[in-house]
């Protein structure tokens, strides 16, 4: 229920403020620092481009923690001071090479993932590797370990961490000075009889103006909204109504909105390290300013229900990786920008590649395990095609690749090997997905497997070779990401009929 929103336009204000030295220094004093990454994972940053120019990946974070007066004030119950705080808003700026289009995901707080093995760069506390909802990421090493958790689940190096919290997020509401938002039907977020719960907001149809508590109360909705999907819509919305708010008002030139921004940002935020000084956000902001409105794209990581659980949600397998793999190729949301590359596709690095690493155990003594995933959801597998598969792999020097009579429908081909064979298990994954043609991004360490296993999914139900991947066009987003484009000004919120008056 915390405005990570209020992050980036952050970062945006500090990129204008001037202030004499002494004013530079108390603006200094303000900002929270921590660790960049303080859990496993070891994906690469992006190649630079032809013209040396490589993207930037900003996560925004926003802790529901109640540990002080003014945020037990603006929401949640006494019991829970005192508690590890939540990650319950999470969104990643990609500010593109060329510094001309910036794309948003956001991740549902109930997303259930990978969280890696992480330290409390705070208090040295260890936490195991362990799959839940990634909002608790955020209490097993703080902001490093969540950033860690995106990058494993990703592929995508992540430059640089914001956090905020509730009373950040009024804090900057109150200095941008009112943000236009949109209803459809009169809204009233609030208890009902069996369901508990709601973020207070209550306004009429139509375009209004919030601030304050009242931003706050936009952004907290949930039940209204329909569902977490429906509030990093409502996010969105904010998001580019903020930033088209300011670029109206001349706010990236006014003395002194700015400064009452920049004080507020300043005490509201903690940043990693490596960008906790007014000058190093002053750089970011510089170059964030240069993207037109109109090349502001906000989306969601596609989604389905958890098998494991009505109520989480998993990545959807196609529409999620295709959602990552234009953000790892650079390619923007919108249409203005520039295709993939061809084939870049399948080449893209993915959450398990590495810039270095032990060499790969020999192939003729390597053991493989192929499991035939080609069915599923009304569709006959295959016959034979682990069988098939596994000699592929046995030509190509992997004597030692065999069928698996056990079938395991799967969507899309991994190759996943055990987690506690760390980087040697990588290592030699890696090879046998570069034997067949399967991208990098489709191998995965797992704690529920012993042995190297390739599982033929459904995407490859025939030929010797991993079928080759389109190159990602720009704007080509799936229907399920729920893009919200900054120059969207008609967009308006479907209140769930309950929450109307």
């Amino acid at each position: 229920m915390l405005r990570g929103i209020a992050i980036s336009l952050a970062v945006l204000i500090l990129g204008t403020a001037g202030a004499g030295y002494l004013y530079y220094l108390h603006l200094n004093g303000n900002i929270k620092k921590g660790q960049r990454n303080s859990g496993e994972s070891g994906v690469k940053k992006a190649d630079a481009n032809a013209d040396g120019q490589t993207p930037l990946n900003i996560l925004l974070i926003g802790s529901d923690s109640r540990n002080s007066a003014a945020n037990l004030k603006l929401g949640g119950h006494k019991e829970s001071v005192g508690s590890k705080p939540l990650a319950d808003v999470q969104m990643l700026i990609h500010l593109s090479a060329d510094r001309k289009s910036a794309s948003v995901v956001s991740i549902p707080r109930d997303t259930r993932v990978d969280i890696p093995k992480c330290t409390d760069p705070d208090t040295g506390e260890k936490y195991p590797a362990k799959n839940t909802v990634i909002n608790e990421s955020l209490g097993r090493g703080g902001p490093g370990c969540t950033l860690a958790t995106w990058q494993n689940l990703t592929g995508v190096y992540i430059d640089h961490w914001m956090m905020i919290d509730f009373a950040g997020v009024v804090k900057m509401a109150d200095a941008v000075g009112g943000v236009d938002v949109c209803v459809k039907q009169n809204v009233w977020d609030r208890p009902l009889p069996r369901v508990s719960g709601g973020s207070g907001l209550k306004m009429k149809a139509g375009t209004r103006k919030v601030k304050g508590e009242q931003a706050l109360q936009w952004l907290r909705t949930r039940h209204a909204f329909y569902s977490d999907l429906g509030r990093a819509k409502a996010q969105h919305m904010y998001m580019n109504s903020m930033i088209r708010t300011l670029k109206s008002q001349n706010g990236f030139t006014d003395v002194g909105r700015l400064t009452d921004l920049a004080e507020a940002a300043t005490k509201s935020l903690k940043v990693s390290e490596e960008i906790g000084t007014v000058k190093k956000l002053y750089d970011l902001g510089a170059q964030l300013k240069t993207v037109p409105t109109s090349r502001f794209t906000m989306t969601t990581m596609p989604t389905v229900q958890d098998p494991l659980d009505d109520d989480h949600l998993v990545a959807a397998p196609a529409d999620a990786d295709k959602v990552w793999a234009m953000v790892r190729d650079d390619v923007s949301f919108d249409k203005g920008g520039k295709d993939g590359k061809s084939g870049s596709a399948s080449g893209s690095p993915g959450p398990t590649a590495t810039a270095t690493g032990p060499a790969a155990t020999p192939a003729g003594t390597l053991a493989v395990t192929v499991v035939n995933g080609t069915g599923g959801e009304g569709v006959a597998a295959v016959g034979q095609r682990a069988t098939a598969v596994a000699g592929v792999l046995q030509g190509k020097g992997f004597t030692r690749a065999l069928a698996s009579a056990t079938p395991d429908p799967q969507t899309r081909t991994l190759v996943t090997y055990a987690k506690s064979s760390g980087a040697q298990g990588k290592a030699d994954a890696l090879s046998v997905a570069a034997a067949l043609g399967v991208p990098s991004g489709q191998v995965r360490a797992s704690a529920d497997v012993t042995a190297l296993t390739l599982t033929v999914g459904a995407d490859w139900r025939s030929g010797a070779a991993y079928p080759k991947q389109s190159a990602p066009k720009a704007g080509d987003l799936p229907e399920s990401a729920d893009a919200v484009h900054g120059a969207d000004t008609g967009d308006c919120m479907d209140v769930y009929k309950p929450y109307r008056f």
